[in-house]
Formats: structure tokens, sequence, C-alpha cells
């Protein structure tokens, strides 16, 4: 394969690196991307809008300043990213995996993408989501479902990239990008990853600004990262993050250097393993591999500690008690009238439930009607307030571990990647299920990492977690860094999806060799 066609597959961190010593260019490098955005997204569905005409002006005007002085260049100078469809993008499409948002192109930018392009980063499109960020499969998405990279041994099956920052994941996993946004409102960013052997944090609530980021839950939506390497997460959470002072909850709290903490000493630490997340049901492959977890801990010299996160149980059924009362509220807004999907109707009535019931999909229906009526009159104490009480709980639990340990580790998902369509006919608990680890994180709105600890019998990637303390992104990064040391990163997987066309270089000889023996070059080659 050659040069440029390969470029795709560098970590971010090694690619700003090469492109600081004037190794490559950014628009050689953007180029690849987009190469390989084209061979692989009629398979894996993780773009839905490629921004390339966009992508390769920024990357010219990367170039010009990299050329001018490498000693000036930005943080991401030069790096393609692709960006969530749910980060409001000024001027380019930004649906949220709706049909009710159709072709709205917002007037505006979102802070965390904003902060990117300010960081010399490249925009190579919008990716799939789970609609309104509510799944964890990509399923849900009016605009098709996202297939992960990854496949079991053997098999020729669709697995789910996991959701709902699913085309995320994907495009990271197969090489369509250097690194994505996300968010995670239960699990979005981390359980995603650990699907699609990628690494995905969950910053502090209010690390990041909500700004410009359509609205699932307000209290519990988070933007991150997704990126193949420990390292990467920490260039762009630094590059996301920000006191955003049009966002309320945005925390003024300074941000230390995050790839200069990867190198801090671990040995010391004290690593919490929470009884309550071995659950009823798990499967030996991952209690496996929480115990290969604890055991790199232990030989790098962490303390491991057995703790107690009593009210673990009741952290997801109040979770879809909060977050569904949250969309119930957040998704009113949608009513035809001033942006987005309008359907006709007798009335502004009839108009406004027209417009909500053509626009809005199966699930986003299923949240909206259990959160309106959690909200409801007689309802609100019995179960909302409730939630709220339990929520308060949940995050004692946490306040009361992190008074003896410095992290927890527990396995990001019970089970690896399963088939696309498995579930389709399953009760939705059992799709909410996938998310048991990962709720109790937004609830007490700690930061979280999912980092690849291993693959399956089946050779699927399976994810560790790592919760930390309030604004602690750094330590938790750091505790990732030793996973990664000690596992490696997943490779990029085969491209099946691509076919003859995942090997341009290969083709390109054909190509030439096909030439030289047509029947016109072989008559003049005899003359």
């Amino acid at each position: 394969m050659s040069k440029t066609m390969s470029l795709n597959e560098l970590t971010l961190s090694d690619a700003r690196d090469k492109l600081r010593a004037k190794e490559i260019t950014a628009i050689e490098l953007t180029e690849a991307c987009l190469s390989a955005i084209e061979a692989a997204n009629d398979a894996l569905k993780a773009y839905l809008v490629v921004t390339g005409d966009k992508a390769l002006e920024q990357a010219k005007k990367s170039d010009e300043r990299l050329a001018a002085n490498a000693k000036d260049a930005r943080a991401l100078e030069g790096i393609p990213l692709g960006i969530k469809d749910l980060f409001c993008t000024d001027g380019v499409r930004t649906t949220a995996g709706s049909h009710i948002l159709g072709n709205f192109e917002p007037p505006y930018e979102s802070t965390v993408t904003q902060n990117l392009w300010d960081a010399g980063a490249v925009m190579l499109g919008k990716l799939n989501m789970d609609e309104f960020a509510m799944g964890s499969s990509t399923e849900t998405s009016y605009y098709g479902q996202t297939v992960n990279p990854w496949r079991a041994k053997g098999s020729d099956e669709n697995l789910v990239p996991g959701g709902s920052s699913g085309g995320s994941s994907s495009a990271v996993a197969a090489g369509l990008c250097l690194g994505a946004t996300a968010s995670d409102t239960g699990g979005s960013i981390r359980q995603p990853a650990a699907f699609t052997g990628t690494v995905g944090i969950k910053p502090t609530y209010g690390r990041c600004s909500r700004y410009g980021m359509v609205a699932f839950a307000s209290s519990l939506d988070q933007a991150g990262p997704i990126t193949r390497s420990i390292k990467d997460a920490a260039l762009m959470l630094q590059a996301m993050a920000s006191y955003d002072l049009k966002d309320s909850t945005s925390v003024d709290r300074p941000l230390p250097d995050l790839e200069k903490a990867l190198t801090q000493k671990f040995k010391g630490l004290k690593i919490g393993v929470p009884k309550e997340y071995r659950v009823d049901g798990m499967s030996k492959e991952i209690e496996a591999l929480w115990e290969k977890g604890i055991d790199i801990y232990r030989q790098a010299g962490a303390e491991i500690v057995d703790i107690s996160l009593p009210h673990t149980k009741a952290a997801l059924p109040a979770y879809y008690i909060v977050a569904p009362a949250e969309a119930s509220s957040n998704l009113a807004r949608y009513d035809g009238v001033r942006y987005g999907l309008r359907a006709n109707g007798r009335d502004i009535v009839d108009m406004y439930e027209e417009t909500r019931s053509h626009g809005f999909g199966a699930e986003v229906k299923r949240r909206i009607l259990i959160g309106t009526y959690v909200l409801s009159a007689g309802y609100y104490d019995a179960y909302y307030l409730k939630a709220q009480k339990v929520r308060s709980l949940i995050k004692r639990d946490f306040d009361d571990a992190f008074e003896t340990v410095d992290v927890v580790l527990t396995p990001t998902t019970p089970t690896p990647a399963f088939g696309l369509g498995s579930k389709k006919d399953a009760d939705p608990v059992e799709m909410y299920l996938n998310d048991i680890f990962t709720v109790t994180v937004n609830m007490a709105g700690l930061p979280g990492l999912s980092v690849p600890g291993g693959l399956s019998a089946e050779g699927l990637p399976l994810g560790l977690q790592i919760i930390g303390k309030p604004f602690d992104e750094a330590t938790v990064l750091r505790a990732g860094q030793v996973i990664e040391d000690a596992v490696g990163r997943m490779p990029i997987p085969e491209p099946w999806w691509a076919g003859d066309a995942a090997k341009p270089a290969d083709n390109a000889k054909k190509k030439a060799e096909a030439a030289d023996n047509a029947p016109e070059k072989k008559a003049k080659k005899k003359k």
C-alpha cells in the first residue's frame, strides 16, 4: 500500500508529529481519509455528510501555517476529524439522526467544534448516530444503520458499533478519521468504544460546553472524544474542553496538561473494585477481562481495594426516569414551526401532531411518552423526584469510595458487540441493559474512560472502564495508559467492506500491467 493511502491508519499523535516534522502534509493526510471514506462508507454508513471541499480548504491553510513555521502549529494543526451529527456546524447539515430536523443547517457553530477548528483541526464530515442520541446500537437513526468494522472470527454477520455514537466509533475504528467527537448521556461514548476497540472518554459534567449540542438530557449530556489511543484522547479532550459563558452548566476549572499527565508516576495509586458490578448473568469472559485488568494494575504497583457502591442496582431504573423526563422537555421545541420538518394539518394543533408523529422514530416517541408521564401531575413525586433522590445517593456512594481510592475499575459492557438487528424484536429493557455499567457515571457527573482490554473468544473487542474523581481526567487517562501499555492498541480490522478498493496501490499496479499487456501495447513492443 502506498504511503499516502496508509496515512489514515496513523494515530492522531503520530500524525501530529509527522506534520510538524514536515514528513507529510495535511492535504495528503486529509486526502487519505477522504479516500478511505469513499471506499468504506457505503458498507459502514458511518458518515451522513462528507465535507470534502471544506476539509481540503482547511488542510491547505494548515499546510501554509506549518510551512511558514512548524513551531507556530496549533495543537491539532491539520488533523482530520469526524463530527457526531448532534454538534451544530455552521452551514453544514445537522440532523441528530432524526427526520424531524430534515435539512437543518445551523447558522452557528457549537463551542466544542469551534474549539477544534481554533486548534487547527480539519472537518471531514458529520457522523451517524442514534436518533437524538437515544439508543445503544445506532439502529434508531432515520438515515440508516451504521455497521461495526469488526466481525467475529469466521463470520460475515454485520455487528452493531454501539450507540449512540456508533458513527464516531465505527469511523475511528475503520480509519475513516483520526479521531471523532462524541457525546455521552448514559454510556454513549464508552459503550461504542468498547464494541469497536477504540478509546472513549466522557469527561466530568461541565468540562466541555454543551452550547450548540442538540440536547437529549441536559443534566446528563457531555461531549468527549473517541480515538485510537489514550494519548490521542488526551490531545482531543485538551482541545475540546473550555469554560463557556454561553453554557450555564459549564465549569470554570483549569484543565492540566493531559498529555504530560500520561507520563506521571502510577505506582502506589489505589484502584477500587466495586462488588456490585459483579451482576447476575455476567459472562465468564467479562469476569476474566476484569480480573485481567486488576492483575495489570497489581503488576504495575497499584493497590487493589475492594469497595462498595450500594445504590448501583437502582442506577439504571433511575436513569430511565431522569433521562426521558428531560428529553420530553427538550424535544418539545420540535413542533414544525421554526425549523426542520413540517407536516400539513387541518389547524395548528393538527400540524404539531402530524409533524411530531412523522418526524420522530419509535424509540424517541417511547422516551417522550415515558418522560411526559413521570413529569405529569400526580406522578412527579412518585417517579421523577424519587429518581433524583436516588441520583444523590449514587453520587454519595462515589464520594465515599473516593475517600479511599483514586479510580474505580469495572467492565464497560456486559457483552461484546451483538448482531445488527438481533435485538429488533426484544423487550426495550434488554437493549437498555447495555448501559448497566456506564449510567452511574453520568448520574454522578464523573469522568469515565473505556479502553480496550483484549479480545473475546470470537475475536471481538472488549473494554475496561475507569471511573475517576470529578475533574480528575488526568488520573483517569494515566490509569488508561497503563492498560494500553499492557494490552496494546487495537489494530484497524481487515477491510472486508472495501474488497479490491481496500488495496488501491495493488489495483494501480494491476491496471498498469493490464495496460502494458493490452493488444495495442504488445504490437508497439514488437515493432
